[in-house]
């Protein structure tokens, strides 16, 4: 077989029109590699040898599409060859890692530095997260070291300050779901508590509010004592301190 035509196509693709109308599309690392010149000879043995290093470079340039819109860890990338049904991983992956296109040190660094500048993520979310890039767990901490208590306090009240002013529920009930949902967030119970302490809410408002509901509602049953009772223990369920209660 004979090269009879050779066309520049986008990127680094060329096309190759043999002789016999069979046409291959690829690459110009192969071009270079195998000297694929207008009118060169090819044999058999050579042509299967260029199929397969366009079969390669194929997926290669799939990958780089794919880590070029981010940076990917070593798992992502595994992970994706995977679902491409490439074969020869390994290879693959200490190739990309000699051309220092995956770097999992880096990738660990810039992943925390983005969580921390945009998001609210905590140090115990961030930590699993990365677990599951089948990063080393040393490492992990290593890096989050950067997320120190002055970082967490600043973050933590960033939220509580944001959460609170929308706040109509009693403080208790305002703390217990606060840490509910800072705990998902990755914050450890004490780091939130220990901030959750300093804030203090003015309930009156609030517990007069839910004391005209509930007389409202319960003197169609009640009254005096009784009714005085119902509409405390009612309150209570609610969360309300029983200091604001008696307070009433």
């Amino acid at each position: 077989m004979k090269i009879e035509k050779i066309t520049k196509k986008a990127g680094n693709k060329y096309l190759l029109e043999l002789d016999n109308k069979d046409k291959i599309k690829t690459y110009d690392e192969v071009i270079l590699k195998y000297g694929l010149l207008f009118h060169k000879e090819i044999d058999n043995d050579t042509l299967e040898k260029i199929i397969n290093e366009n079969n390669y470079y194929d997926i290669y340039d799939k990958v780089l599409k794919y880590i070029n819109t981010k940076m990917r860890s070593e798992y992502e990338v595994r992970e994706y060859l995977k679902k491409q049904e490439y074969n020869d991983i390994d290879n693959l992956i200490n190739d990309l890692k000699n051309k220092k296109l995956i770097n999992d040190q880096l990738f660990l660094k810039s992943y925390i530095n983005d969580k921390i500048l945009l998001t609210l993520d905590g140090p115990d979310k961030i930590k699993n997260d990365l677990l599951k890039h089948n990063i080393e767990e040393s490492l992990i901490n290593k890096e989050l070291e950067i997320f120190n208590s002055e970082i967490i306090t600043e973050r933590l009240k960033k939220i509580i300050d944001k959460k609170i002013k929308l706040n109509k529920k009693p403080l208790y009930i305002f703390k217990q779901k606060m840490l509910a949902y800072l705990i998902n967030l990755g914050y450890s119970k004490e780091d939130i508590l220990s901030v959750l302490d300093n804030y203090k809410i003015n309930e009156e408002e609030l517990i007069k509010k839910d004391y005209d509901i509930l007389y409202k509602k319960l003197s169609k049953k009640y009254e005096g004592n009784q009714l005085d009772y119902q509409i405390k223990n009612k309150l209570y369920q609610k969360g309300y301190s029983m200091d604001s209660i008696n307070n009433l």
